[in-house]
C-alpha cells in the first residue's frame, strides 16, 4: 500500500503538468479574439490591440504559458476579464457549490445502487432481475439533460412538488432548504449513474451467492437475512468501490449540464460561461482545478478499493 501510494503521488506533478499544457493549448484554439470579445464588436482595432498588449496576449505562447503556470502555482490565478474579480476566490466558491451537489448526489447513489444491485443478484435470471437491469441500463444511456428536463416537467411544472431552480447558497441557506432545492439535480445525476454501479454489484452478488461459504452457511441453517447482511453485502460491495469511484468522476464532468439546466452556481457552469466569454484566466484555472480534482478522486477510489479488498491488501499487490 505504501509503495502504491508513493508511486501514484510521484506521478501527480508530471500528470498535472501535462494537464496544464493541454488546458493552455485548448484555450488558445478557441475561436474569436479575447480583447474583441471583452470590448465588444464596436471597439476600434487600436483599442483591441491595446487590450491584447495589456493582457499579455500578444506575447509568444511559450512565454504566456510559463507566466500563467508560474503565477498559478504561487496562488495567483489572475483576474476575471468579464467579472473583474479574483479568479481564485470566485472559483473556490463555485467549486464548493459543485462539490456539495456532487457529494449529495453520491450519498443518494450509494444506497440506491447497492440495493438494486444486490436485489438483482439475489433474483438472478428472474423477472425482477431483468426489470432492474433493463431499467437502469436505459436510464444510464439517457443523457443528464433529458432526464433533467423530464424531472423538471413532471415534478416542478405539473406536480409542483419540487423547485425548478437550484438557486441556493450552501452554507448561507439552511441545510434542509439547500437540499430541497438540490434534490432534482441530484436525482438527475443518480438516475444516470445507478445502472453502472448496480451492474457491478449484481455480478458480484451472483458470484458470492454461488460461492462455497454461502452454501455452507445455508447448510448450517443460517437465515437468508443473515446470509445477505453478513456474507453477500460484505463481499459484493467491495468491487463496487471502483465503480462508485468511476461514477463520482463522471458526476464531476456531467455536473456541468445539470448546473446549467437547474441554474446552479457551480464550477461547471462557471467553466462553460468563461469559455463562451473567452475569459481565459477563469477558464484555464477552472479546467486545471477540475482536472486535479478528477485525479484526486481516481487516487482515492483506488486506495479505498485496496483497503477494502483483503486479496490486494494482504497479498501486497500494487
Amino acid at each position: 500500500m505504501t509503495r502504491f501510494l508513493l508511486r501514484r503521488l510521484a506521478a501527480v506533478p508530471l500528470t498535472l503538468l501535462a494537464v496544464s499544457l493541454l488546458v493552455f493549448l485548448a484555450t488558445q484554439v478557441l475561436p474569436g479574439d479575447v480583447a474583441r470579445t471583452v470590448l465588444g464588436r464596436e471597439a476600434s482595432d487600436g483599442s483591441v490591440r491595446a487590450l491584447n498588449h495589456e493582457l499579455g496576449l500578444d506575447r509568444p505562447l511559450v512565454v504566456q504559458y510559463g507566466s500563467w503556470l508560474g503565477h498559478f502555482v504561487t496562488g495567483d490565478w489572475g483576474t476575471s476579464y468579464t467579472l473583474h474579480v479574483s479568479v481564485r476566490g470566485l472559483l473556490l466558491e463555485r467549486l464548493g457549490h459543485s462539490l456539495f451537489l456532487a457529494v449529495f448526489a453520491f450519498v443518494l447513489l450509494v444506497p440506491v445502487a447497492l440495493t438494486l444491485g444486490v436485489i438483482a443478484g439475489l433474483y438472478h435470471g428472474r423477472v425482477l432481475d431483468r426489470t432492474i437491469t433493463s431499467t437502469t441500463l436505459a436510464l444510464g444511456a439517457t443523457p443528464e439533460f433529458v432526464t433533467g428536463v423530464v424531472l423538471l416537467v413532471v415534478f416542478s411544472v405539473q406536480l409542483r412538488w419540487l423547485p425548478a431552480s437550484a438557486q441556493t447558497q450552501p452554507g448561507a441557506d439552511g441545510l434542509g432548504q439547500t437540499l430541497w432545492h438540490l434534490l432534482l439535480p441530484a436525482i438527475s445525476l443518480v438516475l444516470v449513474c445507478t445502472g453502472y454501479v448496480a451492474r457491478h454489484v449484481r455480478a458480484s452478488t451472483v458470484a458470492v451467492v454461488e460461492g462455497p461459504y454461502v452454501r455452507a452457511a445455508r447448510l448450517r441453517g443460517t437465515g437468508p437475512a443473515r446470509i445477505v447482511l453478513r456474507h453477500v453485502l460484505r463481499n459484493a460491495t467491495v468491487p463496487a468501490t471502483s465503480a462508485l469511484g468511476v461514477q463520482l468522476q463522471y458526476m464531476l464532468g456531467g455536473i456541468v449540464v445539470v448546473e446549467l439546466l437547474f441554474n446552479y452556481p457551480g464550477a461547471g457552469a462557471l467553466l462553460l460561461q468563461s469559455a463562451q466569454d473567452k475569459d481565459l484566466p477563469t477558464l484555464q484555472a477552472s479546467a486545471l482545478v477540475l482536472g486535479a480534482l478528477y485525479m484526486l478522486v481516481v487516487l482515492l477510489a483506488d486506495l479505498v478499493h485496496r483497503l477494502l479488498d483483503p486479496r490486494i491488501r494482504l497479498g501486497g499487490a500494487a
